[in-house]
């Protein structure tokens, strides 16, 4: 009977612990939205921040060898649409270095991709800490509720607290661009 009762255990436990789902490359270009974004230190996130940005399109090279990310970012109150290419470190880790306003060393990982949302987790090392961060983009302007927690789930795997999520749509907003539709 114990043994019967170890084998049930055991396997309820295995089937417990979520293996992390595979990324599938063709959703990930696009038009993307920044809806949410929460770090560990909110003080780079919030608007005017260092790391605040604003996504709107990102694209595959070479089989998503690289990323070529288009988005906003506020400068000294001005807003300018930069594109900057991330270079695939492992898997879905990409190596960021930005040739503008954001210092540091950055990584950035595709941790959740479906057909209307898609999550980053990215870190940067500002020459005095890491800043842990995630951003929940989607292909409209809102997330599911099911999306939201999601995206919430992903911030506590990743140790980002959830308090510190900003409804970026909510609390800014970058300039329209005919390039890039709602």
């Amino acid at each position: 009977m114990k043994v019967v009762f170890l084998t049930l255990l055991c396997g309820l436990v295995g089937a417990a612990q979520e293996t992390p789902a595979e990324i599938d490359p063709s959703k990930i270009p696009g038009e993307w939205r920044t809806i949410y974004t929460a770090a560990d230190n909110k003080d780079k996130i919030v608007e005017g921040g260092p790391l605040r940005n604003y996504y709107r399109r990102i694209e595959c090279i070479d089989d998503c060898e690289s990323l070529s990310i288009t988005f906003y970012l506020k400068d000294d109150g001005t807003c300018l649409l930069l594109t900057e290419v991330a270079k695939r470190k492992e898997g879905y880790v990409y190596v960021i270095e930005y040739k503008y306003s954001i210092d540091g060393t950055n990584t950035l990982e595709v941790i959740h991709v479906s057909e209307n949302m898609l999550v980053t987790y990215a870190e940067n090392y500002d020459g005095e800490r890491i800043t842990k961060m995630t951003e929940g983009l989607a292909k409209g302007t809102s997330f599911t509720q099911e999306e939201l927690q999601k995206y919430q789930q992903l911030n506590s795997e990743r140790e980002v607290p959830n308090e510190n999520i900003e409804n970026v749509i909510e609390t800014g907003k970058a300039p329209e661009d005919d390039r890039f539709p709602k």
